[in-house]
């Protein structure tokens, strides 16, 4: 049975990729910085650590024999984050990752996988031409995604100079907004917070109330599903490619219009649908979609969840709420 550990485990990709893994015969170590999981992870027979990632003492709690791959999902974000403090950023995903980097080298792993922000290629948006895994890599230089943008480059660039001075395989996963129940409707911008936008519409589907369509319909964005970002992360501990940097997503731009007539048809009553108001004069939504060739190629990856199957699977998510008692609700 093949040992992983798992870093930032009681996020939303670090719990879900838990159970994952675990369902696949891993014997997984979840880490995370909540003191308590509330016994989440030892019922599925998933050993839990608590420790604070910027101390390098607080590792050496954790054990350091026969883990194969270190999956390092942790840092402050800016969706998660109230108020702005960029020294968290600092603290939790430069020197985070510079130590998550030197617990990998004293226990000889043979892989590292990391979450990336699609933050590095935002100057790219607003077309239809897919965006390439490797792209030169930039920040933002203003708002609250710049000081987070600027450190996950940082700790991009120090997990490549391991692993080519220390001979491991590494996995740079560029993730867009990854899709997936949690029992929380809310996330940050700018420091305040606001209700997620996919959910109010699905809220407001389930009641049959109207829901506006914002600025241009046709725009399109990828549309990614946290169980195909799951296969992507399995075929990271599987391939034997040395890695890069790769994009997550399905390589097909879904349009607003698309988005939100699949949340009426899917959550929506048959006898009440919400009808759609149009608002032209609103903002449109980004638009981007993104090559993944490479993620194919090198990681055996074919997308499942195509739009109306992820919010299906989503509704069952929904329903299931496997996650209540690590997370809670809103």
């Amino acid at each position: 049975m093949k040992k992983v550990i798992i870093f930032g485990a009681t996020g939303t990709v670090g719990a879900y990729t838990s159970l994952f893994l675990k369902d696949l015969g891993y014997d997984v170590i979840a880490v995370g910085r909540r003191k308590s999981d509330n016994n989440f992870f030892s019922d599925h027979q998933i050993s839990y650590y608590s420790i604070d990632i910027s101390d390098s003492e607080s590792f050496e709690v954790l054990p350091h024999k026969n883990i194969e791959a270190v999956l390092d999902f942790a840092g402050a974000m800016p969706a998660k984050m109230e108020g702005y403090n960029p020294y968290e950023y600092v603290n939790t995903i430069v020197m985070g990752t510079l130590n998550v980097l030197e617990y990998a080298k004293r226990i000889n792993c043979n892989r590292f996988v990391f979450s990336q922000s699609i933050s590095d290629i935002l100057y790219l948006f607003g077309s239809e031409n897919k965006i390439s895994a490797d792209v030169e890599r930039r920040f933002p230089v203003t708002g609250d995604h710049s000081v987070y943008s600027i450190c996950k480059n940082a700790a991009v660039n120090f997990i490549e100079h391991y692993a080519v001075t220390y001979n491991f395989k590494y996995f740079i996963l560029r993730l867009p907004t990854i899709y997936a129940y949690h029992g929380s409707p809310y996330y940050y911008v700018n420091g305040e917070r606001k209700y997620l936008a996919y959910r109010l519409l699905i809220e407001k589907a389930m009641r049959g109330e109207p829901i506006e369509v914002w600025g241009n319909p046709a725009q399109k964005k990828e549309i990614t599903y946290i169980k195909d970002l799951l296969q992507i992360i399995r075929g990271c501990l599987e391939t034997t490619v040395q890695g890069g940097i790769y994009n997550v997503g399905t390589g097909v731009g879904v349009s607003l219009e698309e988005q939100i007539d699949g949340i009426i048809e899917v959550f929506s009553s048959k006898n009440n649908p919400s009808p759609k108001i149009y608002c032209p004069s609103k903002p449109s939504s980004p638009q981007f979609v993104l090559d993944i060739t490479k993620t194919q190629t090198d990681l055996g990856y074919t997308p499942k969840y195509g739009y109306l199957e992820y919010l299906r699977d989503m509704k069952d998510e929904m329903e299931m709420n496997r996650f209540n008692k690590l997370w809670g609700d809103a």
